[in-house]
């Protein structure tokens, strides 16, 4: 890797500590995990860096509450492998899926908070968090505010970050009522990034209507993971039967922007994101059950 305007590498220890040096350097390149520095530095992006933060030692903390997950940024992938309401529980599958799918040294490393933060539309852990309704908790000079994963994303590896703020937490509200989730992709060998991926969560009264349900996107239908709202509002209110579930696959088509490279074309991402929503959704309903 040649950073070679690189000029000052700083390692905070506590968040406070952090966000002053960030304050006073706002044009600091944040590093959680790291694991994409290669990545950016790949694609021409870390040209202009001179000074990178990394807040890897800064103090991270998982709170459970009947309401909701509370994840520190730094958090690895690998501690949250250790969290029974998220490995456990139907509602949180698809995290538990996406989980399954970084070998070991990435989810080690790798943190919540830097995954997001990259606004990478080939990750998988922000297309499973989109589909749980997860929340980026934003702090800076001016405050603390809440975002949206879709609101956080601002385009092909850009997000919404105001200068000298950070995410400090993400936060996951936690399923009610009979509720289930789940996670699919497809690449080209193990452990790649995602040609496409998907994540679905379903909500079903006790007649099995579907009640609240969100299917989201990445992997290269367009700059960043989102939702297709197409979709939810054929499952919104229905039964979901296979014909339900096979329409919502077709209408993803509508809401997505699908890209070509040397992976895949457009018109393939395309074909393969109608099939793995049926598939996503075929599996959560399962695990309704």
């Amino acid at each position: 890797m040649a950073l070679h305007k690189l000029k000052d590498f700083h390692t905070p220890h506590s968040l406070d500590e952090a966000l002053d040096f960030l304050g006073k350097n706002s044009e600091a390149l944040v590093l959680a995990g790291g694991t994409f520095l290669h990545g950016l530095e790949a694609r021409g992006l870390m040209s202009d860096v001179e000074v990178l933060l990394d807040i890897r030692k800064t103090a991270s903390t998982v709170d459970v509450t009947d309401a909701a997950l509370e994840i520190g940024a730094t958090t690895t992938l690998a501690r949250l492998l250790e969290i029974p309401q998220i490995t456990d529980a139907p509602w949180a599958a698809a995290l538990s899926d996406a989980l399954s799918h970084p070998p070991v040294q990435i989810r080690n490393t790798a943190t919540i908070g830097g995954c997001i933060a990259a606004s990478c539309p080939f990750f998988d852990i922000p297309t499973a968090l989109i589909a749980l309704d997860a929340v980026a908790v934003v702090k800076g000079a001016g405050g603390e505010r809440r975002l949206s994963l879709p609101e956080l994303f601002g385009g092909l590896f850009t997000n919404t970050l105001e200068p000298g703020e950070l995410i400090t937490k993400v936060c996951i509200p936690r399923g009610q009522g009979k509720a289930a989730s789940a996670f699919l992709k497809l690449e080209t060998n193990a452990n790649d990034l995602a040609i496409v991926n998907v994540a679905v969560c379903v909500v079903v009264d006790g007649a099995g209507t579907c009640t609240k349900v969100r299917v989201a996107l990445g992997g290269g239908v367009a700059e960043f993971a989102l939702r297709s709202p197409s979709a939810e509002k054929i499952l919104l209110g229905s039964k979901l039967d296979a014909a339900t579930l096979r329409a919502a696959g077709e209408a993803v088509v509508g809401d997505i922007s699908p890209m070509s490279d040397h992976r895949a074309s457009a018109a393939y991402r395309s074909a393969v994101a109608r099939v793995l929503i049926r598939r996503a959704l075929e599996r959560a309903v399962a695990r309704l059950a």
